[in-house]
């Protein structure tokens, strides 16, 4: 960790952030493909209840997560951090518990798969506006890249050796490992020690109210700076989170692929997310924060058309690790970039809020996507799909905001009014990138980058 952007010391507390935040990723990334392996080789499964899996998952989660951005607000942020952590690690452990007495099924599966999906929206929201008050703002970009880092460390070496786990020791192995990361994550994160600020009061109604709902995405599309951010950011995951599947069948079924030849060409190109976040705070030094955003922002949109002309044989291979490789690079540098814009615009009061609605509708995208993709596939092919995606993505960069707004890249200090879902507060505001998934965290959706690199990072926040 030591070796990442910005080699200054951002204070211990700091540090035991960044290990649990090193654990859990770790821990995810060993498990990528875990549940999907165990609903085909345990509970023999077919194809659709496959793809639910991974769709219904999100999706739900998303729609129970919709409260939890008010709920968050108004609480202290590390102990909602410590509790998502633990309802996660009692969820997934229930897992391997059910095997080992002959109980699982398939239900529970998709049940887990819900609960952590709103689990980790709950933590990804309280972890934003608990690190806005961990860090300096200065090193705002600094602590977004070694997040980043992190999770593309753990994208490059996680699947890998989880495979190799699998195949020695069984597919329940992974699991257990992920369940313990985020018990570890939670004792982490219960080390840390320190005071946290009070949470802003809640004035007026005592109770939840659809204002408090709503206040989040009020705030985002309101926001002439976070509003072209936020569609351009679910639109570009959502449309390279959705061809995931389809090149899995396109490498596998189609192209005759092997299974270790699948994991090479897309575990490989990880070290451009060490590359690209290792790049950030040095690219905004000179350039700018706002170019640095828009150039990386098209660089990451111009990929993955190439993915339609892939062909079999280590031409294919080769092919895809040089465009993987430009994707995941353009990604690392674009997510901390987002990620440290996206606290800088909000105020104290609301990140919660925000942060919890950001993640709502990228959640839903994703799945919403994947599953209009895999009709499509259905219907033109995968390999037509895929590049009808890659077409599409050419677009997004024209949804990124022309130009900064100044005023609002100063340091928030003022007080807000809660009632109008702000709450109050000095916002020298920090934020660093998620100390168990908020910097790098949703916008890691780098997808078919490893399938895992941002549907890890978007789980984990």
């Amino acid at each position: 960790m030591a070796g990442t952007a910005g080699r200054r010391a951002l204070g211990h507390r700091f540090g035991r952030l960044w290990a649990a935040y090193a654990v859990s990723s770790y821990g995810t990334s060993l498990a990528f493909g875990a549940f999907p392996l165990i609903a085909v080789l345990v509970l023999h499964s077919g194809p659709a209840q496959v793809s639910a899996l991974a769709a219904v998952g999100r999706a739900v989660g998303a729609v129970i997560a919709v409260p939890f951005g008010p709920w968050v607000e108004f609480r202290r942020k590390r102990p909602v951090m410590v509790t998502a952590d633990l309802v996660r690690f009692a969820a997934t452990m229930s897992v391997p518990a059910a095997f080992a007495f002959g109980l699982l099924t398939f239900a529970q599966l998709l049940v887990v798969s819900v609960v952590v999906a709103a689990a980790n929206i709950a933590f990804g929201a309280a972890c934003g506006a608990y690190l806005k008050t961990l860090v300096p703002r200065e090193d705002l970009l600094v602590a977004n890249s070694r997040f980043e880092s992190t999770t593309w460390a753990s994208t490059m070496l996680g699947p890998p050796l989880g495979g190799a786990a699998i195949g020695a020791f069984g597919p329940m192995t992974t699991v257990l490992a992920d369940a313990a990361s985020y018990l570890l994550s939670a004792l982490g994160i219960r080390a840390i020690g320190g005071t946290e600020p009070p949470p802003p009061a809640r004035t007026g109604a005592p109770r939840l109210r659809a204002r408090d709902l709503l206040e989040g995405w009020r705030h985002i599309l309101g926001h002439p700076v976070l509003r072209p951010l936020f569609f351009n950011s679910i639109t570009a995951n959502g449309l390279i989170m959705a061809t995931e599947p389809l090149l899995a069948v396109l490498l596998l079924s189609h192209l005759g692929f092997s299974p270790w030849q699948y994991g090479l060409v897309f575990a490989a190109p990880c070290i451009g997310g060490l590359i690209g976040s290792r790049l950030t705070h040095r690219l905004v030094t000179r350039f700018g924060r706002h170019r640095v955003l828009l150039t990386a922002g098209a660089l990451r949109a111009c990929w993955s058309t190439g993915l339609a002309f892939v062909q079999p044989g280590v031409p294919g291979i080769v092919l895809i690790i040089v465009i993987q490789l430009g994707l995941v690079t353009s990604c690392a540098v674009f997510n901390p970039v987002l990620a440290t814009y996206r606290l800088d615009h909000t105020d104290p009061g609301r990140i919660a809020r925000t942060l919890s609605a950001w993640s709502v509708s990228s959640s839903a995208a994703i799945a919403a996507l994947t599953a209009l993709w895999g009709v499509l596939a259905a219907v033109i092919g995968p390999r037509t799909a895929i590049a009808a995606a890659g077409v599409l993505l050419l677009a997004t960069p024209l949804l990124l905001p022309r130009r900064e707004n100044a005023h609002q890249d100063n340091p928030v200090d003022v007080d807000v009014d809660v009632e109008a879902g702000t709450g109050t507060g000095t916002g020298s505001g920090t934020g660093t990138g998620s100390g168990t998934g908020t910097g790098a965290e949703t916008e890691a959706g780098t997808g078919s980058a490893a399938g895992t690199g941002s549907s890890g990072a978007v789980d984990r926040v």
